[in-house]
């Protein structure tokens, strides 16, 4: 998830504007990847996604990564105009730092600090630090809650206990995607759900809509509540220093209330969305400055760097996260997702349950899969992909991929594409170049 899901700021060096202005037009992160994808508000303009593409080198001199963060539709910015992005709680913080601010999904964030292959490299090296305040942050609460959510989400909650975070995909009817959310449960009468910035507001409507005849309350914390991500090998030494044990004594996807960092009581979990071990630390809006201070002085000896949406997009790709809008949509469910382990079937009934017992039965007709590029190329989302002269889908996410020093990519293809190596093409401005299937995820940590 997480995601996450747009036109470079008007500050970005002229290369990387230049380039993401003249490609906007194609690049749309919320389509759903078809020749002509529809739209989730139900627009259709036949122009392919994009997310990261190339390494492009700036008047700078610098390597820059135009990525999915500082892409815009037509449609997006025209309504862009209309609404002026929203700054999170460390928005002056960003600025103070020089950080590269761009908008996405109506919210102004950091792109990039001193760089994208820089920062990619702190927190796979070190400790990286992000602000994703811009999160969604939903309550449910009441008698029927358990009930209410076992029906809403495609996961089960069954097992989970006090404490515990759940990762789940949640379904239209059709089976198509509304979102991928974390689950936090506090008891069975209280669950936090943490959605897409770009979907909050729909998935808010969704829950509401879904538990109407449920005895629960839904109420939208986000405002209040701000998100800071610590990630990366040197994460726990950072956190310790500031919060005693508690935090290190979580297990994965574990959380835990009422921890005092720098003075600030803060509800700390341990999921990450980069492929390595982290912390989400939750707090007051307006503590906010106070906790990120604290943080980025404790880490200086560590390394720890702050990271911009850039470098979180490379990382997750690397880790094979799914990318809502790319990997995820309204038009691609969790099973052709290959996220089947979170679709629980033996719960009983829960929303698009019909449909993707129809699809699992039936055998899928199209999956997500990895390929590496064999030829000099990066792949672009949208970008068609066929095998033996035939088309069999598009690329989902594709970047150069700095951990492991390739051309990558994730694509929706029909489901009967062959064993992995099969050769496949990539079209890359009208040309096939030559790519194979490969297993992912493309990066593990070691253990």
């Amino acid at each position: 998830m997480m995601v996450a899901e747009e036109v470079v700021d008007m500050a970005a060096p002229k290369g990387q504007a230049d380039l993401a202005n003249s490609q906007a037009k194609e690049l749309r992160p919320d389509q759903t990847l078809e020749s002509t994808p529809p739209m989730e508000d139900g627009v259709t303009d036949g122009e392919p996604t994009g997310l990261i593409s190339q390494v492009d080198k700036t008047e700078t001199g610098k390597m820059d990564f135009p990525c999915l963060f500082l892409l815009l539709s037509r449609t997006t910015r025209r309504c862009a105009k209309l609404m002026e992005p929203s700054k999170t709680p460390l928005y002056e913080k960003h600025v103070e730092a020089n950080a590269r601010i761009v908008d996405f999904a109506g919210w102004w964030l950091p792109v990039q600090y001193v760089g994208i292959l820089e920062e990619h490299r702190a927190v796979r090296e070190h400790a990286g630090m992000f602000d994703v305040s811009h999160m969604g942050e939903i309550r449910v609460r009441g008698p029927e809650t358990y009930a209410c959510l076992q029906k809403l989400l495609t996961n089960t909650l069954a097992g989970m206990k006090d404490g515990d975070v759940r990762y789940s995909p949640i379904c239209y009817p059709n089976g198509g995607t509304v979102d991928d959310v974390l689950v936090y449960r506090f008891s069975t009468e209280e669950y936090w759900l943490v959605v897409n910035a770009s979907n909050k507001d729909k998935d808010l409507t969704w829950i509401r809509e879904n538990a109407a005849e449920c005895s629960v309350t839904v109420e939208d914390d986000s405002a209040a509540t701000a998100e800071i991500a610590l990630q990366g090998p040197a994460a726990v030494g950072i956190i310790s220093e500031l919060a005693g044990p508690a935090p290190a004594k979580l297990g994965y996807y574990e959380f835990a209330e009422q921890i005092l960092l720098a003075g600030t009581t803060t509800l700390i979990s341990r999921t990450g969305y980069t492929g390595e071990d982290g912390f989400e630390i939750y707090c007051p809006a307006e503590a906010a400055t106070i906790v990120w201070d604290a943080l980025l002085a404790a880490g200086t000896a560590y390394g720890l760097q702050p990271a911009g949406l850039g470098c979180r997009d490379t990382l997750r790709f690397e880790a094979g996260m799914p990318l809502y809008g790319h990997e995820l949509s309204a038009d691609i469910s969790p099973l052709e997702a290959g996220l089947a382990r979170f679709v629980s079937f033996e719960k009983g009934e829960f929303n698009g349950r019909a449909s993707l017992w129809a699809q699992r039965e039936q055998g899928l007709k199209r999956k997500i899969v990895g390929f590496e590029m064999l030829e000099r190329g990066v792949a672009r989302a949208g970008y068609p992909v066929s095998k033996d002269g035939k088309k069999t889908g598009y690329v989902t996410s594709g970047t150069f991929a700095p951990t492991i020093g390739k051309n990558l990519g994730m694509a929706l293809v029909e489901a009967d594409i062959g064993p992995l190596g099969t050769e496949i093409a990539v079209e890359i401005r009208e040309k096939a170049v030559r790519a194979q299937t490969v297993s992912r995820p493309f990066y593990r940590r070691g253990k």
